[in-house]
């Protein structure tokens, strides 16, 4: 009887000392608890407020950061493709209805002026008819000028006037395509899918592939994909644009009970906690707490107020949002959870697992009721 007492107060007393273990903290771990995170709330004297996410949260959280050109982008028109602009090259045929002309050999029925470059102040020099301003008109205005002032010198004079493709309006082109470099607007690059075409198009994912344009001090980013889907995002070229192609930079980091402990890029335009979950592997099965799912993340006013239902909010707030994975609708609030840029996603150790963490410092093994008899012993 002695014995058996004995026995069961050995027992009790190392209950009470995995107990005291698990407590204080002494085992190694990734990062707090449940009940840790919980006493780290605002309600209760701390810098973050706990949320259990539903169906309300959804709605004030389902913000995702809008991509688009502004209307200054959208309602410029297509330049017109035969204008003339300073640094375009011009070819001109030039016959004259006498047997010995102004500007060609005797007896040669036309003249050729090839590769004639418009100057950075819009003016070509052609001999007879002096200096011209080409830039501005079409290669039709610039025959009637230059057949006015030819016709001075020779009688009745035809002229043919062709813009070749210049460096008066080009685009540079940048990062994730097939081709960078400078190119001229031209007939058929006129908008921004064309240009992409004629640079070989993107060398990345179109899931994540973001366009950025820059002209003049402002800026414009839109994703690849919505270019094709939102026709007026196809917008006309100007001489100067600059056009980079780059992947998308938006990252969460998974930390806890998952079964990969990294920084994840993101692999679509938007991604909901579910499949944030799924990307890293899902929960490790021997070590996740399903009702311990949770985003940290950094709230500004405007949300934090919708969250809360508050008015008296200000300035950015840091948020805990929870997601319990067993409750009826636990997997449809994850999967219509919406994951933003620089996001945490980390899961708890359930209970038992902690269990067996401190069982098994003080055994050396996962611990069973047999090795705990053995210990009582």
């Amino acid at each position: 009887m002695t014995s058996l007492a004995s026995r069961g107060a050995r027992f009790v007393a190392l209950l009470v000392v995995v107990s005291l273990v698990a407590q204080c903290g002494l085992l190694p771990r990734s990062g707090p608890n449940r009940s840790e995170l919980f006493a780290g709330s605002v309600q209760r004297q701390g810098d973050a407020f706990v949320v259990t996410v539903n169906d309300r949260v959804l709605r004030a959280t389902s913000v995702v950061e809008a991509l688009g050109f502004s209307q200054e982008f959208i309602n410029a028109g297509q330049l017109g493709s035969d204008e003339i602009r300073p640094g375009d090259t011009l070819s001109l045929s030039i016959w004259e209805n006498v047997t010995d002309p102004l500007l060609g050999a005797t007896g040669a029925p036309s003249t050729v002026l090839d590769e004639v470059q418009v100057d950075g102040a819009g003016f070509i020099f052609i001999p007879y008819a002096g200096r011209v301003r080409a830039a501005g008109n079409t290669p039709e205005g610039l025959r009637q000028i230059l057949t006015r002032n030819l016709d001075e010198q020779t009688p009745d004079p035809q002229i043919i006037v062709r813009r070749v493709a210049g460096d008066g309006a080009t685009v540079t082109v940048a990062g994730a395509v097939g081709a960078q470099g400078v190119f001229a607007i031209e007939r058929p690059t006129r908008t921004l899918s064309a240009m992409l075409a004629r640079a070989g198009g993107v060398a990345i994912e179109p899931e994540i592939a973001q366009i950025t344009v820059v002209r003049g001090g402002h800026t414009g980013t839109i994703w690849f994909e919505d270019l094709y889907s939102n026709p007026e995002l196809d917008i006309a070229l100007r001489a100067g644009d600059r056009i980079l192609v780059e992947e998308d930079r938006r990252t969460f980091t998974a930390l806890g009970a998952t079964n990969a402990q990294t920084r994840v890029p993101f692999e679509s335009q938007t991604i909901s906690a579910i499949e944030a979950i799924a990307t890293v592997g899902g929960l490790n099965p021997s070590l996740a707490d399903p009702t311990g799912v949770f985003i940290l993340r950094n709230e500004p006013e405007a949300i934090a107020r919708a969250v809360l239902g508050r008015n008296d909010i200000v300035g950015t707030q840091r948020f805990i949002y929870v997601l319990d994975l067993t409750a009826p609708t636990g997997m449809f609030e994850a999967r219509d959870f919406v994951i933003r840029d620089e996001d945490t996603l980390y899961v708890t150790l359930a209970p038992f697992a902690q269990w067996n963490q401190v069982i098994s410092a003080l055994t050396g093994t996962l611990g069973t009721a047999g090795s705990i008899s053995s210990l009582a012993e």
